[in-house]
């Protein structure tokens, strides 16, 4: 009897502390947003050099990681494309389902798993050992809202630069494709691009854009709430850290999942 009354204990406790998860970074969310809209009437707005600087490291120093993944990713597509369609004749088709695949899924997946990654982690490390320190602390003292100065410019930062990563990741991508479209059937790559772009509707380029908006919400919230939930030392900033990678990349994969089935509706 203890046992199942123990794995119904278990579930409550999870579920309640889930709960509390996302209504705290519900609130974060709100009140960043509230920051950036109000802030300049409070004296205290959101710095655009703040912006710019988190811009620059969550987004133009993502580029090289984002492009080789995103040109491996076409390669391989194109690579499986071609031997799956060759047994039907239709090996030449491979350039529609390699722009459907890639502006729809591929690109603001991938743009989205690798900045987590990246910059995911190096949130909440930063802001745990802010909390560590009593940095965070130390900011409420002097006047100075936490996640006005934290979390808001990031927030920008990550919702300015993923629509471009995810803008060159679909062009890379694609170039990728193309090129191994040139080695394998011979087709040039103005062919490849012009049969792409052809294809391509607005909304499937938007659709990826919309998701990458959204992906960026997730990696800023889901970072700062690991952050400022941080407790003890170092090894609290350590699995804070882990686990704002592994929320991050699960969320961004549901968060797709959802957009895809509302999307193609």
């Amino acid at each position: 009897m203890r046992a199942p009354l123990a794995a119904v204990e278990w579930v409550g406790r999870q579920t309640a502390k889930f709960g509390n998860e996302v209504g705290y970074a519900s609130a974060l969310l709100f009140e960043s947003l509230y920051w950036l809209l109000l802030g300049h009437w409070r004296n205290q707005p959101v710095r655009v050099s703040a912006v710019f600087k988190e811009a620059v490291e969550v987004g133009v120093r993502a580029i090289p990681i984002v492009c080789i993944a995103c040109f491996a990713t076409g390669t391989m597509l194109a690579m499986q494309g071609i031997h799956t369609l060759k047994q039907f004749g239709a090996d030449s088709q491979v350039v529609v389902g390699i722009a459907y695949s890639v502006s729809r899924e591929f690109a603001p997946l991938i743009t989205g798993i690798f900045v987590a990654g990246r910059s995911g982690s190096a949130v909440a490390a930063r802001i745990g050992t802010m909390t560590v320190s009593q940095e965070i602390d130390a900011l409420r003292v002097i006047g100075v809202n936490p996640v006005r100065y934290l979390v808001a410019p990031l927030l920008v930062a990550l919702m300015l630069t993923m629509p471009c990563l995810t803008v060159l990741a679909n062009l890379v991508a694609m170039l990728g494709g193309a090129l191994y479209c040139l080695a394998a059937l011979g087709m040039p790559l103005e062919v490849f691009f012009d049969r792409s772009f052809a294809a391509l509707t607005t909304s499937d380029v938007l659709g990826g854009i919309y998701k990458s908006i959204a992906f960026a919400m997730l990696i800023a919230i889901i970072g700062a709430v690991n952050g400022f939930q941080v407790k003890s030392g170092a090894e609290g900033v350590g699995r804070a850290t882990t686990r704002s990678v592994v929320l991050c990349i699960v969320s961004i994969i549901l968060a797709d999942m959802l957009f895809t089935g509302f999307l193609s509706r």
